[in-house]
C-alpha cells in the first residue's frame, strides 16, 4: 500500500483529475437519490454516474502505471497534460448536457452548438485513444522485460491488450451512434469490462511480489489469459447482437474464466494475509 502511496504521489495532477471524476460521480448518484436520474429528453444521470466514475478510476490507474512506462520527460509532460484536458472537457460535457436534459454524444433535440459539443467530444475520445496506444507501445518495448519489474510490466502488458479491446468498443459505439446492437447487444459492458485488465491482472503481480511461498510468472500469465479470454467472449456475445446476460456457451467461458481468475485472487490474498501473520523462515518454491 505504502508504495501505490507513493506511486500516486509522483503523479500528483493525473491523480486529482481521477479523483475529480469520482467526486462528480458522487455529486451525480446524490442528484439521482433526490430528484431521480432522468433529466428532460435525453438526459440519463446514471449514464454520468458511470461515465465519470470509470474515466476517474482509468486515469488513477494510469497514475499508478505510468511511472514503469519511463517515458522521455517532453511524453511525459505531453501525455499528462493531453489527458488532464481531455478529461475535463469530457466531465464537463458529460456532466452539464445530462443535467440539461440532452444527450451529450448523439442529441436528436439539441441546438447546433450541442451538436458541435458533441463531435469535439468525439474527437476528444479519438485523440484519449491515439495517445494511449502510443504509450501503452512503451511496455511493448524489449528493454521493458530487462530492466525493472518483470512481473509487473507483463500484466500491464496483458492490461493493455484488453484496454484496446475496449477503445475499439468505443469506437464501436461512436460509428453505431449507439451503445445497442442486434436484439439485446449492449457494447457498453464490453467497453467497461475491458478497461479493468489494467487492474485486475497487475493486481496478482503485485500480490505475488508480496509473498515467498510462490516464484516465477505462471500465475500472472494464466490471469492475463483467462482475463482476454473473457473480454474475447463477451466481444463475440454482443457481436452476435446478444446481451451477455443471455446464457450461451460463449458466456459460458466468459464465467468460467473469470472464476478461475478469482480463485487465483483469493488463493495469493490468503497467501500474503498469512505470510505477514506468520512470516515464513523457508521458502518453497512451486
Amino acid at each position: 500500500m505504502q508504495e501505490m502511496i507513493s506511486l500516486l504521489k509522483k503523479e500528483k495532477v493525473l491523480l486529482v483529475t481521477g479523483l475529480l471524476g469520482l467526486l462528480l460521480g458522487l455529486f451525480c448518484q446524490i442528484y439521482i437519490m433526490i430528484f431521480g436520474a432522468t433529466t428532460g429528453a435525453e438526459g440519463n444521470l446514471s449514464k454520468a454516474v458511470s461515465f465519470n466514475v470509470s474515466l476517474g478510476i482509468f486515469l488513477i490507474t494510469t497514475a499508478l502505471i505510468i511511472g514503469f512506462a519511463q517515458l522521455s520527460r517532453r511524453m511525459l509532460i505531453t501525455f499528462r497534460w493531453a489527458y488532464v484536458v481531455a478529461a475535463l472537457y469530457s466531465y464537463g460535457l458529460e456532466t452539464i448536457q445530462h443535467l440539461r436534459g440532452i444527450d451529450p454524444r448523439f442529441t436528436q433535440i439539441g441546438s447546433p452548438i450541442d451538436s458541435i459539443l458533441a463531435m469535439i467530444f468525439g474527437l476528444v475520445a479519438f485523440t484519449m485513444i491515439g495517445f494511449y496506444i502510443v504509450f501503452a507501445s512503451h511496455f511493448f518495448k524489449k528493454n521493458k522485460l530487462t530492466e525493472g519489474r518483470r512481473g509487473i510490466i507483463i500484466a500491464i502488458r496483458y492490461g493493455m491488450l484488453t484496454t484496446m479491446l475496449s477503445f475499439a468498443a468505443g469506437i464501436w459505439i461512436s460509428v453505431l451512434q449507439s451503445r445497442f446492437t442486434g436484439d439485446t447487444g449492449n457494447i457498453i459492458w464490453l467497453h467497461g469490462f475491458g478497461f479493468h485488465g489494467l487492474q485486475f491482472i497487475p493486481i496478482i503481480a503485485w500480490l505475488l511480489e508480496q509473498q515467498q511461498k510462490i516464484h516465477g510468472r505462471r500465475l500472472i500469465h494464466i490471469c492475463g489469459i483467462v482475463w482476454t479470454i473473457a473480454i474475447i467472449s463477451i466481444a463475440i456475445q454482443t457481436l452476435l447482437g446478444q446481451s451477455i446476460f443471455e446464457l450461451s456457451f460463449i458466456i459460458g467461458v466468459a464465467i468460467f474464466s473469470f472464476v478461475v481468475y478469482v480463485c487465483i485472487f483469493i488463493f495469493l490474498l490468503i497467501t500474503v494475509v498469512k505470510e505477514k501473520r506468520h512470516p515464513p523462515t523457508i521458502t518453497h518454491e512451486m
